[in-house]
């Protein structure tokens, strides 16, 4: 280990580092146009919904292909709520439990099934959803969607709404991320990764890998009820299409290009979901789709542990450049003289 890594481990630095970082994020929406202010907070919204994805997927070994189910069933309760004039925290709260609730009867049923079979499962999630939001029209205001105006900003705060939007999304995702963070540093987070290594050495360690999958679906589907929320207090608009099928195929490449089982890397993520298509949509609309592929198969195939693994990477190639013998120059033989080359035949 290198002295610089040895004190960028030094606790205190990391206390440091994280300070550094609340203080920036403060700063950040006073000092940045509105336009910034709000691509952060749907950075923030799809980081909560990738990290989601990453406890399931990452640490826990489970093929999850419908994670924007349980964001848009998140959305819809949050707009129903508000238009109903429930008070915004039990509208919070609602918005995250009953996703939970319907992850955990799903999982209860599939996570006995086998990866392939459980990847249906999941896969089905969206496809039925889209419809069933479609016929439901009392509640989710069909086709036509469902808007609810609710986060704007207070006037006591002296802020404008991006300002505010930014700081509730960005609050509920530092909580979301450090809570996340405690759960798989604990004992928690080391179970569910025996489990995704080998379920029968975790069944012989008295851990059920039947459990650990439940815990692991119905946390995905809370995180993903929290994003959902989030997701109305930045757009304040939802439809069908924000649960589609292909933008949770989106949601599962920016996990992958950020870096399963990571935190940082759910992080990245949302910024891959947003930044992005944002990017290719200003320079052509038609090479979003076709960017978006190449990142992926890039990163699949340079940085196969994502964008999260690129210090690491970077670390042990500089390791093997160290220990490579032709680095370093060979002996001159020629300085040993005639009298050390007799020495040597006698």
């Amino acid at each position: 280990m290198s002295a610089l890594t040895a004190f960028v481990r030094t606790p205190w630095v990391r206390w440091v580092g994280l300070l550094v970082l609340l203080v920036v994020l403060a700063v950040l929406p006073l000092i940045l146009p509105a336009f910034a202010n709000q691509t952060l907070t749907r950075v923030g919204v799809y980081a909560v919904a990738v990290l989601g994805l990453n406890i399931i997927m990452g640490y826990t070994g489970q093929v999850m292909l419908g994670q924007i189910f349980f964001l848009g069933v998140g959305a819809y309760v949050t707009a129903y709520g508000v238009t109903h004039d429930w008070n915004i925290v039990i509208v919070f709260v609602a918005a995250c439990v009953i996703p939970a609730i319907l992850g955990l009867i799903i999982a209860l049923a599939a996570a006995r099934l086998g990866g392939l079979a459980i990847a249906m499962v999941t896969i089905a999630l969206p496809i039925i959803g889209v419809p069933l939001a479609k016929r439901l029209s009392d509640l989710t205001g069909g086709s036509q969607g469902t808007s609810a105006r609710f986060s704007s900003a207070p006037e006591w705060t002296g802020l404008y709404d991006d300002q505010w939007q930014y700081y509730v999304v960005i609050g509920i995702a530092v909580v979301a991320f450090a809570a996340a963070y405690n759960l798989v540093r604990g004992k928690y987070g080391r179970a569910m990764r025996i489990v995704k290594e080998n379920e029968n050495v975790a069944r012989s360690m008295g851990i059920s890998p039947y459990r650990y999958k439940v815990l692991a679906f119905t946390l995905a589907s809370l995180f993903g009820g929290a994003s959902g929320f989030l997701y109305m207090v930045a757009v304040q608009y939802t439809s069908p299409e924000t649960m589609a099928f292909h933008h949770s195929i989106s949601l599962l490449a920016a996990m992958v290009v950020g870096g399963a089982a990571s935190i940082v890397g759910s992080i990245i993520g949302g910024i891959y979901y947003v930044l992005v298509p944002q990017v290719t949509n200003a320079i052509d609309p038609t090479i979003t789709a076709i960017s978006q592929g190449v990142i992926l198969v890039a990163v699949l195939f340079l940085l196969p542990g994502g964008l999260v693994s690129f210090p690491r990477v970077i670390r042990r190639l500089l390791r093997r450049r160290d220990k490579n013998p032709h680095t370093t120059p060979p002996p001159d033989k020629t300085a040993e003289g005639p009298e050390t080359e007799r020495q040597g035949q006698a």
